[in-house]
């Protein structure tokens, strides 16, 4: 018998959430389903009993699928089947997976794997806001040891107003757009964009998001509580007090002193550190060496922690020597390299991201074509990082999760600077070639000058700035440190990425490690993040003060025109054979799309030339046909009575058989027209009815001598010749050819009796 348990909590707007557990997947170590509106979403949480061999951190896996028959939906493809995760779906098992992972112990080590399925939507609600809350209910439901439910939403700004999980339709309206992950005290996880808001506007967005979670993860407490769950007891980790104290005693020094030093050289750093670690093991004895290797390092991590964490807070000294707000030493070199449209340097510290531009037509747009949307994608921005940016003896297997979400974090800092008439497809490619901190924020200041450096009209410049906080117990003690490095980030409480213009944010991520943040120091972290972003954005000014004039000579030129929609069929003909037929004869790139009742065309091409044949060619079909107009075009067939010409591009005309010439032709063969010849012909009548063209050629000839009138119009077939009968050669009379007269008229009548009816 299925006994689910439910709980439902009302929105603020009158919209429902309910979470039911116990009637599908129970299998599971937890399994929710979640259902607002008509979404409804899946999660569950399987667990491992015990910890692999040596594990020392928490391998947690989250998966995020978005069911194409969600929606009534086939996949596209040829297996028409879900394959490997989209972007957006990669996006939001990480957005998931960054508030779950800092709540579980830090002492399990167990094999955790989170799905969150989408098994229904009407396409008007953003399912991704739910998946967080979905995931960690299942965990709550579960004996899956966890420190707090959390939930996640959707904050945008519609209007001036702060809408919480608004729908797609209104979503397209918000100038602020963020996703918050939260427990019931503490804020875990941002991430979104924004236009240019202020820092105030930011932290009042953080408040509407947190006070919507708030009830939410009480609902979740209710129905673990009502459901009477016991989280699992585990052990994953062996501890020896008298070897933690003696590395306590012994390492503890050396790592102070590295932390102190203030050398900026980072693997002079690391060297040093492991020196301190390889002293210790030599008095390991060797037998026991592998065996507490796992053990000995989980304590130096530790130990190093503390060091270089209580250097900062008690001396105010980082690991490179800097003051807590300096930004590191930063080089900027626009148009570093010669054959991409565009490409820039950026170097901060050890930090190095080259970027380049493609600028490419709407044949290059990228066609986003998921579950719940598709759409055409315009700018597009890859972030890549190889192995050897850290040093590291590793093979490329594909993108991974990281690089893309760093690569979309840099595209939402950059796009709302685009202009809004740009008529290219825009892609940015950051490659990462040294890294030691920061080079998503990198990968924004490079994309920006290579922007510029191709000649994109940026509405203002884009900079940002990784910020960190080191804190105490309680906050005591805590420090804010602008451009943080990447050790900064591993032993720090927060890293906080803040992108934007002089004017104001453009987007953010954030990710909390530590309890109880307040406001204040939000507020001051983002008022210390605008005081780097305002100095690096001086550097670039100074680099390159304005976009490039023009592009450079090997980018394709770009004409765009609009056309009345009936020309459309016209200009791209029957399967196409216009359009193609234009770009083989000039070399360029014709795109056009119907548009708000309009035909847009786009026509692109290295040189002038090619661009200016195209728009010729285009004018000509759209061009309205003029009577008593020459024009000039070919032959496209010949029948008995005469022939078709196209006497302009995509219109045909009939060049009747008595039309040709003055003379009488005796058939289409005495005419000398082939197909494919040129010929020039004058329009001579438009039928009002059909829109048909009657063309003539014999109107561009002079008339022969002797040429007579008759009957009001000209003799067609020349003059006659002596000894040729009247009406001879013209054909059958009327009466011929027509059938037997009809009967059904009656016999004639003889005229007294029309005179006897009148």
């Amino acid at each position: 018998m299925l006994t689910p348990t439910k709980k439902t909590i009302a929105l603020a707007d009158g919209r429902e959430i309910s979470i039911e557990t116990g009637r599908l997947a129970k299998q599971a170590d937890g399994a929710v389903e979640l259902r607002f509106g008509n979404t409804m979403l899946l999660a569950t949480v399987c667990s491992a009993k015990e910890a692999e061999e040596g594990a020392d951190f928490m391998p947690l896996q989250v998966e995020y699928k978005e069911k194409y028959s969600s929606v009534g939906r086939y996949p596209g493809g040829f297996t028409k089947r879900e394959g490997r995760p989209s972007d957006n779906e990669i996006l939001t098992a990480r957005l998931v997976d960054r508030v779950l992972r800092p709540l579980f112990p830090s002492n399990y080590h167990a094999n955790t794997i989170v799905n969150v399925i989408l098994f229904s939507s009407d396409g008007v609600d953003q399912p991704d806001a739910f998946a967080g809350l979905a995931a960690s209910a299942a965990i709550a439901v579960s004996d899956v040891p966890f420190e707090e439910p959390i939930a996640e939403v959707r904050v945008a700004r519609i209007n001036g107003e702060f809408v919480i999980d608004p729908t797609f339709e209104q979503a397209k309206d918000a100038d602020i757009e963020l996703m918050v992950g939260a427990t019931y005290d503490n804020i875990m996880m941002v991430e979104g964009e924004m236009d240019e808001c202020s820092e105030d506007e930011l932290i009042a967005a953080l408040k509407a998001a947190h006070e919507a979670i708030k009830p939410l993860c009480l609902m979740q407490k209710e129905l673990a509580q009502e459901l009477g769950v016991v989280k699992r007891e585990y052990c994953h980790e062996t501890d020896d007090e008298e070897i933690h104290e003696r590395m306590r005693k012994e390492i503890y020094p050396k790592c102070y002193a590295v932390a102190k030093a203030g050398n900026a050289d980072k693997q002079w750093r690391n060297d040093s550190f492991q020196k301190a670690f390889d002293d210790f093991m030599e008095t390991i004895p060797e037998e026991e060496r592998e065996e507490k290797t796992p053990m000995i390092t989980r304590y130096f991590n530790e130990i190093q922690r503390d060091a270089v964490r209580r250097c900062i807070l008690d001396e105010g000294i980082r690991m490179d020597g800097r003051r807590l707000d300096e930004i590191r030493p930063i080089t900027c070199i626009p148009d570093y390299l010669p054959g991409p449209h565009g490409s820039a340097l950026f170097q901060r510290g050890e930090t190095q991201a080259l970027a380049t531009v493609t600028l490419g037509t709407k044949l290059d747009e990228k066609l986003v074509d998921d579950a719940l949307v598709r759409y055409d994608e315009r700018f597009l921005l890859h972030y890549n990082f190889p192995g050897f940016a850290t040093g590291e003896a590793k093979a490329a297997r594909g993108i991974s999760r990281r690089e893309i979400g760093h690569g979309n974090l840099a595209r939402r800092a950059l796009k709302r600077m685009l202009p809004a008439d740009l008529p290219y497809t825009v892609r940015v490619v950051s490659d990462i070639l040294e890294s030691n901190g920061s080079s998503s924020m990198a990968t924004v200041c490079a994309g920006c000058m290579a922007l510029l450096d191709a000649g994109v009209k940026l509405k203002k410049p884009v900079a940002g700035v990784a910020m960190g906080l080191i804190s105490d117990e309680g906050n005591v003690k805590h420090a804010i440190l602008s451009d943080i490095l990447g050790d900064e980030d591993h032993l720090g409480d927060m890293d906080f990425k803040v992108t934007g213009t002089v004017d104001g944010i453009t987007a953010t991520q954030m990710d909390i490690k530590c309890d109880g943040l307040p406001y204040e120091i939000l507020e001051k972290a983002l008022q210390q993040a605008k005081e780097g972003r305002l100095h690096i954005l001086k550097l670039i000014n100074e680099a390159i003060p304005e976009p490039r004039a023009d592009y450079k000579p090997h980018v394709p030129r770009i004409v765009h025109m609009t056309v009345d929609k009936d020309f459309i069929g016209a200009i791209i003909g029957k399967g196409g054979e216009v359009i193609q037929g234009i770009q083989e004869d000039t070399g360029a790139i014709v795109t056009i799309d119907e548009i708000d009742g309009k035909g847009e065309i786009d026509i692109s091409a290295p040189d002038k030339d090619k661009i200016d044949a195209a728009v010729e060619r285009i004018k000509a079909i759209i061009a309205v046909p003029e009577i008593d107009k020459v024009y000039e075009g070919p032959v496209k067939s010949i029948l008995e009575f005469g022939a078709f010409v196209e006497f302009m591009p995509g219109r045909d005309g009939l060049l009747h058989i008595s039309e040709i010439s003055w003379d009488r032709l005796e058939d289409m063969e005495a005419s000398g027209l082939h197909e494919g010849d040129i010929v020039k012909v004058k329009l001579i009548e438009i039928d009002k009815k059909t829109g048909k063209y009657r063309l003539s050629m014999r109107a561009l000839q002079d008339k022969p001598e002797g040429w007579t009138e008759r009957r009001g119009g000209e003799r067609r077939g020349g003059p006659r010749h002596d000894g040729e009968r009247r009406g001879e050669g013209r054909g059958p009379r009327r009466s011929e050819g027509r059938g037997p007269r009809r009967e059904s008229r009656g016999p004639r009548r003889e005229p007294r009796q029309q005179d006897e009816q009148q």
